[in-house]
């Protein structure tokens, strides 16, 4: 596996596990005691944002598998329209999620629709909502993003 596609499936493990973790913190009494936070705390909208970037590093590795490199300006529009055209519109996601699963559907248009909703709730939330309102955004956006990196890690495993 190149060393690029490994830094980013590193970088979007690392983010589901950051992603995770705010939401747990948000939720739990005990651990916001043992970490000497306020109990009205919650970091839902940085676990929405963290969600969305485990998206984006795994679409990134997997672009990265075909020699497609994605930079400023746009990188985030252009990531997610490259993913689209390489992956979803020419069918390979789609037949490899079949390979990997084994008569198990899991359509490509679900992880293109998961990528594009976590986008949009990463600008939406982040930047406009109080962090309360989240809770069901975020716990949402947690699994998305679980779901997601975990698809398209075993597409780049089973790749390489």
């Amino acid at each position: 596996m190149d060393s690029m596609v490994k830094i980013y499936s590193k970088r979007a493990a690392n983010e589901v596990q950051t992603a995770t973790a705010l939401f747990e913190l948000s939720t739990s009494i005990l651990i916001k005691e043992q970490l000497h936070i306020e109990q009205d705390s919650t970091f839902y909208s940085a676990g929405i944002s963290h969600s969305y970037y485990a998206i984006f590093y795994s679409a990134k590795a997997l672009l990265l598998t075909k020699n497609i490199k994605t930079e400023s300006p746009n990188i985030h529009k252009n990531t997610y329209e490259l993913f689209k055209i390489e992956f979803v519109d020419s069918g390979i996601l789609d037949l490899e999620l079949l390979k990997i699963y084994n008569n198990m559907i899991i359509r490509a248009d679900e992880l293109l629709q998961i990528f594009k909703e976590e986008k949009w709730k990463r600008g939406n939330f982040t930047y406009y909502t109080i962090s309360d309102a989240n809770k069901l955004p975020a716990k949402e956006s947690v699994e998305n993003a679980k779901k997601f990196v975990r698809n398209i890690m075993q597409i780049i495993e089973k790749s390489s």
